[in-house]
């Protein structure tokens, strides 16, 4: 049984990943109807707001989750909420989740971390989580500086760890999702792929500015502060790249971004999979193409293995 299924009662193993007011249940519930599991974000701040969208998304019932991102809670205000709000799949992020791990289970929720290293992934694991959400540095958003991919961190963490594990970063597809499961994943998160998504929320431009860019058209950003960013190259982006540092308001105007289609007035987030993806398209199609490319091409490799091709 894959355990990322059995935690989350999603019918595959896909999650959407937390995306900072993207996040809601529009495309939550979009990914939980087409069989993969959709994500409620907190990061925003706006706890009200996020609560009716839980709310919202309990109402449904469909499987999905929360993602708590330790660093950006104000107070436990959104961590009472979720564990009374029946909810059973939570992610936690940008922090140490060892005091929230003991509620949230006590609460019967099932507590996966994000984690950008190897040294991360063994405290929690050594704190109690139940799986850890891998995530190399090919994705978008807030990252470790100290750059390491997913496919060498989650061979690294898959060596020591026994929990099961989701990958996160640079996966569009069914070829990321093979190759994810050949290294020991039981699920993979997609972020970028989502936001360009027919059901995403984002304006326009922003999803034909992830279609249209190239597997180069992201920078790291604020590398040598806090905190470090993975977005695509635009005017905007340029100035921060070009001084080494961003601004304590960088972030003013990410809703223009993201909903006004002014993609010069804040960092527009994004992976390097940006470059893979070449279309918009509806969330049911993503993940039954997803599926179905992931298959064949398990169906593939058991062949060769059976025909010992070499070796």
């Amino acid at each position: 049984m894959n355990r990322v299924l059995a935690h989350t009662g999603a019918r595959y193993p896909i999650v959407q990943a937390p995306m900072g007011w993207i996040a809601r249940s529009t495309l939550a519930s979009a990914v939980s109807r087409a069989g993969g599991l959709g994500i409620i974000e907190t990061s925003s701040g706006e706890t009200a707001n996020c609560q009716r969208e839980i709310t919202a998304m309990v109402a449904g019932g469909l499987p999905f989750g929360v993602n708590l991102p330790i660093r950006f809670l104000k107070d436990d205000a959104m961590l009472r909420f979720v564990c009374e709000s029946g909810i059973r799949f939570v992610t936690t992020s940008a922090g140490s989740p060892a005091k929230f791990i003991a509620p949230l289970k006590a609460a019967g929720i099932v507590v996966y971390h994000a984690v950008p290293t190897l040294e991360t992934a063994l405290k929690c694991v050594d704190a109690g989580v139940d799986g850890l959400v891998v995530e190399g540095a090919e994705g978008g958003g807030f990252k470790n500086p100290e750059e390491v991919s997913t496919l060498v961190l989650l061979q690294a963490i898959r060596e020591r760890v026994e929990v099961p594990l989701i990958a996160a970063g640079g996966i569009v597809d069914g070829r990321g999702m093979a190759a994810a499961f050949a290294l020991g994943a039981e699920g993979i998160q997609m972020g970028t792929r989502f936001v360009a998504s027919a059901e995403s929320p984002v304006h326009d431009q922003y999803k034909q500015a992830i279609v249209s860019a190239e597997i180069t058209g992201t920078w790291m950003l604020n590398t040598k502060s806090t905190p470090c960013i993975r977005a695509l190259k635009t005017p905007f982006t340029q100035t921060i790249h070009d001084a080494g540092l961003m601004q304590p308001d960088t972030f003013t105007g990410i809703q223009q971004v993201y909903f006004g289609g002014d993609m010069n007035a804040a960092p527009a987030l994004a992976g390097q999979s940006a470059g893979l993806i070449h279309a918009v398209k509806p969330v049911q199609q993503i993940i039954d193409e997803t599926v179905a490319e992931f298959h064949a091409i398990s169906a593939r490799m058991g062949a060769m293995a059976a025909a010992r091709q070499f070796g």
